[in-house]
């Protein structure tokens, strides 16, 4: 029997390899917006920060951040084939939907971008929540838990950002990180999430033991 029922995960860094793409349109986007460019190398300096850290480092207005949401998520859903799944993602959500791990997806990107991304993947997906604030995913897995049906204690929120872990708890479920996405693994260790995984071997393995 699987450890959880219900799998929500992240998007951008823990199923679509999205930090190049990212770090790419990231000073395009500073010099539009009046923020900091990062410089040369410093992409992963910012990689063990948090999100609020990152902020504060760049100098980015905080009134700005509704408008910089938007213009990021009108350049992922112009990115077209730039972005793509991390390799073994399709079949990973296949063997958790095969183990009846019920999967979500709640992420900050739109549906269409992620469905897009996902292609035929998408078939194992049951929910969506997308289009979550930075700090507002916390809501979009208590909309997906009452859409699911299924008590708090048999989900785990997957992510590869701080501030996933942080949203799994303040909605009162386990958090799972990867390794591979934005923040590094020493930063998402030292926040101590329920599960940590280095790979999707590692995912599969301790979700469906």
């Amino acid at each position: 029997m699987p450890a959880y029922s219900l799998a929500i995960f992240d998007y951008d860094g823990t199923l679509a390899d999205s930090f190049p793409w990212f770090c790419s349109v990231l000073n395009q986007t500073a010099r539009q917006f009046g923020f900091r460019e990062v410089t040369e190398g410093e992409a992963d300096e910012l990689r063990g920060l948090d999100s609020r850290q990152i902020i504060a480092r760049l100098g980015v207005p905080q009134w700005k951040m509704p408008a910089i949401a938007m213009h990021m998520r009108k350049l992922s859903a112009e990115a077209g084939d730039a972005v793509a799944l991390f390799p073994g993602a399709e079949s990973m959500l296949a063997r958790l939907a095969a183990s009846n791990v019920t999967i979500a997806i709640a992420s900050s990107n739109s549906e269409a971008v992620i469905r897009r991304t996902l292609g035929r993947a998408s078939a194992h997906v049951s929910h969506f929540g997308c289009g979550a604030s930075l700090w507002g995913k916390s809501a979009k897995f208590k909309a997906v838990i009452r859409q699911a049906g299924v008590h708090r204690r048999q989900v785990i929120a997957i992510g590869d950002e701080i501030r996933d872990i942080d949203a799994a708890r303040r909605a009162g479920i386990a958090s799972g990180a990867v390794t591979f996405g934005y923040n590094t693994g020493a930063s998402l260790r030292a926040c101590g999430p329920d599960l940590i995984f280095d790979d999707y071997g590692q995912l599969l393995a301790k979700l469906t033991a």
